[in-house]
């Protein structure tokens, strides 16, 4: 077994970033959810609100976070921290302390994105010294913390079961669904499908780092977006044939990968190639 992708999702919901190494922080990879889209309220903005974000790209280069739409000039954010007007800022029920990256940014997204219930957009920027833990109830003995991700540091998928699930959209006569619909960090390949479901932990198979699979991820309506057009052309699939594939059986709802912690590693860098193989 083996990864076959990494990616990096520097602004929450915008567009990813394929990578081909990453260096492995505790809140995950480096950059990973790093930036987040907010309302005038502080509150998260993504794709299920505002499924045209999947149409901003996103490039990190050496000094700058540069953001790209088809109808606008790039916006280029310093990536050095300096002294930024703070924010709270809020993921789901948890309250982030946040940096404020300014009026400029706040003009570029609102107008290539538009306005959401007459609220302008901002972006916001994690704030280092802030620790925004993971939920307890599903750790076992460790402890972690993320960023502005949905609630992990790391989402674990495998192409395996992204093959499984293309195969039962194609008896329905949809078409195959990329993995970028589900916005994973790390892609593994050489497993059976849906093997990661019962795995607690994988491994480098040369021991320099170890994540911990904690809670199968629920997916939601950003599944159905298209990550190149920014649209939903079959509204509900693939969440409706997740269902029917009872991929967690004792659980309602549609889920596909696993969230993870890491266990092991920070500051090492993993690649595409990396061989790994399941802990005990």
């Amino acid at each position: 077994m083996k990864i076959s992708k990494l990616n990096v999702y520097p602004v929450k919901s915008l567009g990813g970033i394929g990578l081909e190494q990453a260096t492995l922080g505790v809140r995950g990879l480096a950059y990973d959810r790093h930036w987040m889209v907010v309302d005038q309220v502080g509150r998260f903005v993504t794709q299920r609100q505002l499924p045209g974000m999947a149409r901003v790209s996103v490039r990190l280069e050496s000094d700058w976070l540069v953001l790209e739409h088809p109808e606008a000039k790039p916006l280029a954010i310093e990536l050095a921290s300096r002294d930024r007007p703070r924010l709270t800022a809020y993921v789901w029920d948890d309250a982030c302390q946040a940096l404020d990256e300014g009026a400029e940014a706040s003009d570029w997204l609102t107008a290539v994105l538009g306005d959401l219930r007459g609220s302008s957009l901002r972006l916001v920027r994690f704030d280092e010294e802030h620790r925004r833990p993971v939920e307890s109830r599903y750790l076992q003995g460790e402890e972690a913390h993320t960023a502005f991700a949905d609630g992990y540091p790391f989402l674990i998928a495998s192409q395996a079961s992204l093959d499984a699930l293309n195969r039962n959209l194609a008896q329905k006569g949809l078409a195959p669904l990329p993995m970028n619909r589900f916005r994973p960090n790390i892609v593994l390949e050489g497993a059976h499908g849906f093997a990661e479901d019962g795995w607690s932990e994988v491994a480098a198979h040369d021991g320099r780092y170890r994540f911990g699979l904690r809670k199968p991820c629920q997916r939601c309506k950003i599944t159905t977006v298209d990550q190149a057009s920014g649209t939903i052309d079959t509204p509900g699939e693939p969440l409706q044939t997740l269902i029917e594939m009872k991929t967690q059986p004792l659980r309602p709802g549609a889920y596909f990968g696993q969230n993870a912690t890491l266990l092991g590693g920070a500051g090492e860098s993993l690649a595409v190639g990396d061989e790994l193989q399941v802990g005990q």
